[in-house]
Formats: structure tokens, C-alpha cells, sequence
């Protein structure tokens, strides 16, 4: 009997095309397929897992398509982000719509080729898949220079990664002689003498190919142009689900083929952490344009998820994945009040002026996810640096957890400057006001009670911690 698991895949891999085909008959009709079957795909994967968590039948394996509890998490992470950034576009005059919602899904397909590879070619193309339709996304707006700015800027420097990442795997393949996972596994196990080199050069390559993807320092300098360039939902989009992306990437190899050289990873990405986390918090101390300074906040982050991959496997899966989820909300919860500020204002902090006396509600929900994103108690961000902390700590890495809890006192400045703008600031009377749509106030209500209660919601990380590995 075909798994359930699998029948799913085959559905997640035909609806981009799906929605490109009906979209030619109807742009509100594919809107509604690519919403309507990403949240029945998220719905179906949980059911199912939960399922299989009760039944242990939760693995599946078909040739060198694998799904496993990391697999799923993937999957349903990356539904979920597709889900909030199709919402999200509603606010926003999109042209050609169905095929800007396909390419959306085919960076979520990429991501699902990635976590589901059991070798290195198919890890590559996935990782491909995941990026290259973002290259278009970005300067979707034909008549915005400055997306069709950022969108050169991505396209160059991500060229240059993905020649580095492809070189580091040429390396990985020469030293294992071999595409497959095991085979590589077996070589790292079996490493001495000159082997040793290659196989450092290769990890080296890799990680700075990654890097970029993940915004971590010092290929981080493509972030603040692209995310101010781009429109709001693909801004959204890139820094949850790319991130989600290259985080499932080094997570595959750091726990699968290369767990042998678990020690050398840790060290690396002690210090990548440290310097990402620095460099965002320093940089997003001098912002006052919203996405610029978002872009230097999803810096700082993704070095506190890569805290995550410090420790040992089955911690170390269910904290950065956690984390992820968590931080999709509260990223997503700024990032829909960002686009309602900017259909009517300068995304800026001067537009937050006395957002608190014109409409309460919404400074109530910006110092939520700038708390929670600045990792508060008790809501999501905290938990979620709780647990990411909790997993180096666990191999006695506490230099990394030290500087990293300083840093997030740094944080908490900066972040307040959204909260101070919204509060404290005087009404500025030639600001227009403030438009929000039904629709609107029940996607801020879901995110804002995701923010809220799921951080501390016990089944929300005892299924997650379940399911990684």
C-alpha cells in the first residue's frame, strides 16, 4: 500500500502547475487553488504525521525519495510561509498573479527536494529550485528601479554562491567518490591523513555557499537592498522560507552524511553565529526605514537559529525547526502591519508616529512582534531562543549562549525603537490614515495569538521535537 506521505508529495509537486494552468482561465480561481490546497497540503501532512507518531509509521523511503519527521516539519513550515505570503499579496495590485503564486510554490517544492534527497545532486537541484524563482520574484514590479536594483544585486552574488556551494560538493564528491549519502557517511567515518584536508575544504566551500542563502556574515551584504526592493509579500517570503530552506540544507548534511565531523561544524558555526548576530543587531541600530531594518533583524535571527546546529542531533533538529516556526509568525505578523502602515505612508518609523492614539489595536500588535522578535517572555521569540540556547548549552558551548543572551539585550534597544515610534511619539497630523480591511484584521488576529499563546502551547514543540528525527 502507496503511503499517504507519498500521494501528498505527488499532489505538493503538481499544484504550482495546477495554478499556472487555471490561472489561464481564472486569476481568482488559481488564487484560490494555491490557498485552498497549501492549507489542505498542511493540514493533510499534521493529520497524517500525528497519525503515524501514534502508529510509528511516520518513515517512508521510495528509490532516493525519503520522508522522515524533518521532512514533514519542512514541509508543512513551508506551506504554512506560502499560505501567509499569499494572503499577504492580496493587499498588493500584482500583475500576472497566478504565475507569481507558482513561483511561489516552486521555491516551496525546492525546499521539499532538499529535505527529501538521499544524494548530492538531487540536494542541489532542490536547493536551486528553492532559489533561483526568488531571483525573478524580487523585481516582480517592473516599474520599481530599485526592485529591478536589488533583483541584479541577488541574481550576481547568488551566482557567485551557488558556484562556491557547487564547488564545495565537486570537493565532497572527489573525497567520498560518491553522490550517495551512506557512501559519504562512510568516507568522513573512515577519514585520516591528507583525506582530512579535502574534506575541510569541502565543508569550507559549502558553508560559504550556504551562507549566502542564510544571510550569515559576511555574505549578508545583498539582504537590506533586496528586502527593501522587493515587494512586501516576497520580502516576507525570502526571509522565512529561504532561511527555512538553507537551515534544512546544513541540517541534512551536519546530521546525515557529515555527522562524523559534527566537532568541526560546531566550531564554524559558533563563530559564523556570533559575528551574524553582532553585524545584524549593530546594523539595525541605525535603520529607520522598516524593511531595511528588517533586513538587518532577519541577519541577527538567522545567526540565533544557527545557534541551533550547535548541539547534538536530536535537540539541536527540533530547536532551529522550533525556532523557525515560531519566528515565521512573529516575521509575518510585522511584515502584514509593515504593508498596511505602507499602502497609505512611507514604510518608515516616522510613519508610526502616534499609532497608538489613531489606532490602538495595531501598536498593540507591532510591540508584540517586535517583543517577541527581540525574544521577550513569554512570547514565541523567547521560547524559540530558549530552545536554540538550551541545544549548544547541552554540549557545553556556553561562551556562544553568554554572548549570544548579550546580544539580545542590544536587540531589545533597537526593537524599541518601533515600540517608542508607535507610543511615545507625538501624532504627526499630516499623516494619512490608517486603512485596514476585514481580511486584514483576521490574519492580524491569527498571527497575533500565534505569537502570543503557541510559544508556550507544550504539544506545539512536544510534536516537533517528536518528529525531527
Amino acid at each position: 500500500m502507496m503511503s499517504p506521505f507519498i500521494i501528498l508529495d505527488c499532489i505538493f509537486i503538481l499544484l504550482p502547475f495546477l495554478v499556472l494552468g487555471v490561472g489561464l482561465l481564472s486569476t481568482r480561481y488559481s488564487n484560490a487553488l494555491a490557498n485552498a490546497g497549501s492549507a489542505a497540503l498542511f493540514l493533510l501532512y499534521a493529520g497524517f504525521s500525528l497519525y503515524g507518531l501514534e502508529d510509528g509509521k511516520v518513515s517512508v523511503s521510495i528509490l532516493t525519495w525519503s520522508i522522515n519527521g524533518l521532512g514533514i516539519l519542512t514541509r508543512e513550515l513551508l506551506l504554512l510561509s506560502f499560505f501567509l505570503a499569499s494572503v499577504l499579496s492580496n493587499s498588493y495590485n500584482l500583475r500576472n498573479k497566478p504565475e507569481f503564486l507558482s513561483a511561489m510554490l516552486f521555491v516551496a517544492v525546492g525546499g521539499m527536494l532538499v529535505v527529501s534527497a538521499n544524494e548530492l545532486l538531487s540536494l542541489f537541484i532542490g536547493l536551486e529550485l528553492a532559489t533561483m524563482p526568488m531571483y525573478f520574484l524580487v523585481a516582480w514590479n517592473k516599474v520599481s528601479s530599485q526592485g529591478s536594483e536589488a533583483a541584479l544585486k541577488y541574481v550576481l552574488m547568488g551566482s557567485v554562491a551557488t558556484a562556491t556551494l557547487l564547488f564545495g560538493m565537486g570537493y565532497l564528491y572527489g573525497f567520498a567518490g560518491s553522490l550517495s549519502y551512506a557512501d559519504i557517511y562512510n568516507a568522513v567515518y573512515n577519514t585520516v591523513g591528507t583525506d582530512l584536508k579535502l574534506l575541510l575544504i569541502a565543508m569550507a566551500f559549502i558553508v560559504m555557499g550556504v551562507g549566502f542563502k542564510l544571510t550569515l556574515f559576511p555574505f549578508h551584504t545583498w539582504a537590506p537592498d533586496v528586502y527593501e526592493g522587493a515587494p512586501t509579500p516576497i520580502t516576507a517570503y525570502l526571509s522565512v522560507s529561504s532561511k527555512a530552506v538553507a537551515l534544512v540544507f546544513l541540517g541534512v548534511l551536519v546530521y546525515g552524511p557529515l555527522a562524523e565531523a559534527n566537532l568541526v561544524f560546531r566550531l564554524i558555526f559558533s563563530m559564523l553565529a556570533m559575528a551574524t548576530i553582532l553585524i545584524g543587531n549593530l546594523g539595525a541600530l541605525k535603520q529607520s526605514r522598516l524593511r531595511r531594518f528588517m533586513a538587518y533583524s532577519s541577519i541577527a535571527q538567522a545567526g540565533y537559529i544557527l545557534i541551533g546546529l550547535c548541539g547534538d542531533a536530536r535537540l539541536g533538529v527540533s530547536s532551529f525547526v522550533y525556532y523557525l516556526f515560531l519566528y515565521a509568525f512573529s516575521n509575518y505578523l510585522m511584515f502584514f502591519l509593515i504593508g498596511i502602515i505602507g499602502k497609505n505612508r512611507m514604510e518608515s518609523f516616522a510613519s508610526l508616529s502616534g499609532l497608538s492614539k489613531q489606532n490602538p489595536l495595531l501598536a498593540v500588535l507591532f510591540a508584540i512582534s517586535a517583543f517577541s522578535l527581540a525574544g521577550i517572555p513569554p512570547l514565541a521569540g523567547f521560547i524559540g531562543k530558549w530552545m536554540v540556547f538550551a541545544s549548544a548549552a547541552s554540549v557545553g558551548n556556553y561562551a556562544l549562549v553568554g554572548f549570544a543572551a548579550i546580544n539580545s539585550v542590544i536587540a531589545l534597544y533597537y526593537y524599541l525603537q518601533i515600540v517608542k515610534a508607535a507610543w511615545v511619539n507625538d501624532v504627526d497630523e499630516n499623516l494619512p490614515p490608517v486603512q485596514i480591511y476585514v481580511w486584514q484584521k483576521v490574519s492580524l488576529a491569527f498571527l497575533g495569538i500565534a505569537v502570543l499563546f503557541f510559544g508556550i502551547a507544550p504539544w506545539l514543540h512536544s510534536y516537533i521535537f517528536k518528529m525531527a528525527l
